[in-house]
């Protein structure tokens, strides 16, 4: 069964909403988890049931829950977030099918490096006034210039796993 969401703005609830990543390191044996401080967020649903948007995360925002690894990622070595404080998504196109089945498309940027991507996100709550979204996807950070990789410890995707709420903009 397809739910419908209804046409019109919404505001992502950023008190709602986590943005998580999980990257493995020291040669696949610890497990580096983290989450962003999202700053903004918003979409349209048009009328024929497509959305747009996006997703703003404040890249100095990144907790590990280890204060110098967190600088360091902070730094000129990964995020340089001084140079390039935000992380964003342009969603390009939102189109539910299949039921609770989202495909997004639009462009990631970070580091003021812009790459085309596609995800699904899962639907997992519509209401008149507020709706939820859930994620799991990958990204290469090697495209993002975040490529710095000591003694070869760092290797693979970082996965993202994203729960956005959004409610009903007002008028």
């Amino acid at each position: 069964m397809t739910v419908a969401v209804e046409t019109g703005l919404w505001q992502l609830d950023r008190t709602a909403s986590t943005v998580a990543i999980k990257h493995k390191t020291m040669w696949n044996l610890v497990t580096v988890k983290g989450t962003f401080a999202i700053t903004g967020g918003g979409g349209e649903v048009l009328p024929d049931g497509t959305a747009t948007g996006t997703l703003t995360l404040d890249a100095a925002s990144l907790d590990t829950n280890h204060a110098k690894r967190d600088k360091h990622l902070h730094g000129p070595d990964f995020f340089d977030a001084e140079n390039h404080p935000e992380i964003t998504f342009a969603v390009r196109g939102a189109e539910l099918r299949d039921g609770d089945t989202v495909h997004v498309t639009g462009q990631l940027t970070v580091r003021g490096i812009s790459r085309p991507t596609s995800l699904t996100a899962r639907l997992t709550h519509a209401g008149g006034d507020a709706l939820t979204l859930d994620a799991e996807f990958s990204v290469d950070r090697d495209q993002f210039g975040l490529g710095w990789n000591q003694l070869g410890m760092i290797r693979g995707r970082t996965a993202v796993t994203t729960s956005l709420r959004f409610t009903r903009a007002k008028a």
